[in-house]
């Protein structure tokens, strides 16, 4: 789904005129944004492209993850590509059982004085998401059926901490 397409779905709740109210922006504006972008015809890029725009400048995955956090969610991100052939997909479901028994180890040590610091929960927060972050590379990956780029994710995994 195009950017465009994104927006006016999401307006369908509500209306252009209530977008436009709330953000301070002309009711054209608005309208333009569930338009295609600028090289098709609104003459405008949307919010969203802009978004995208600084995220493809900067590459820091900290504006995507904001994002996440404003809508009650996390971003996972998925594993790049590359890599040697011939990855045996053993390997990588135990990795995924060592990362849940990290997970546990970090939560149980956390947890054994029955309270948990800030700090102790930003560990566990971290050991979390990679988790996430490396099962859904794995479960994309599977889809796919593309077992190789399996091995360059396992190779290139940072150490548990």
């Amino acid at each position: 789904m195009d950017s465009h397409e994104v927006i006016s779905k999401a307006v369908e709740r509500t209306s252009f005129k209530e977008v436009a109210a709330q953000m301070g922006v002309s009711l054209s504006l608005a309208y333009k944004w569930s338009q295609p972008d600028e090289l098709q015809g609104s003459g405008t890029a949307n919010p969203l492209d802009r978004v995208r725009q600084l995220f493809e400048i900067t590459r820091d995955p900290q504006l995507i993850q904001w994002l996440c956090h404003k809508a009650n969610g996390v971003f996972v991100q998925n594993p790049v590509g590359g890599g040697p052939r011939g990855m045996e997909l053993m390997p990588a479901t135990q990795e995924i059982v060592q990362q849940f028994a990290d997970l546990l180890t970090a939560i149980s040590k956390s947890a054994a004085d029955n309270r948990i610091t800030a700090d102790e929960a930003e560990h566990i927060r971290k050991v979390w998401d990679e988790l996430k972050r490396f099962t859904e590379g794995f479960v994309r990956l599977c889809e796919k059926g593309d077992f190789a780029h399996l091995a360059e994710e396992i190779r290139t995994h940072q150490p548990r901490k």
